[in-house]
């Protein structure tokens, strides 16, 4: 079983500044790529940044410029460095991992519990 533990959510007034992170714990063969998510109130959830094991990244256009993912391979953890932040930006961010829990079994998307960020004044 993989575990994901996240950390670095909260309060934060507009154009303030949070990073998030995300340690996976626990029977882990390979990690294929990591990122996270987002569920804003009466939204659909939605990719904010993903990056592979070779360190290919992907952003959402709503945060392309703000946001920077990056990861710790020796940690296991992914981190999500949040610049310029907007009102927009709240919302339940979930730590997202692609990995191979073994050798002998395929990898399967694992999730963090949530952390709250909320962007007010």
């Amino acid at each position: 079983q993989v575990q994901l533990v996240e950390s670095g959510g909260g309060l934060v007034q507009p154009g303030g500044s949070l990073r998030l992170s995300c340690v996976a714990s626990g029977t882990i063969f390979r990690i294929y790529a990591m990122g996270w998510y987002r569920q804003a109130p009466g939204k659909q959830r939605e990719l904010v940044a993903s990056i592979t094991s070779g360190g290919v990244t992907n952003f959402a256009d709503s945060v392309k410029g703000r946001f920077t993912i990056s990861r710790d391979n020796a940690k296991n953890t992914v981190y999500l460095q949040m610049n310029s932040l907007k009102p927009e930006d709240t919302a339940v961010y979930y730590c997202n991992v692609y990995a191979a829990p073994e050798m002998l079994r395929g990898p399967r998307d694992y999730w963090g519990q949530g952390t709250q960020v909320t962007v007010s004044s």
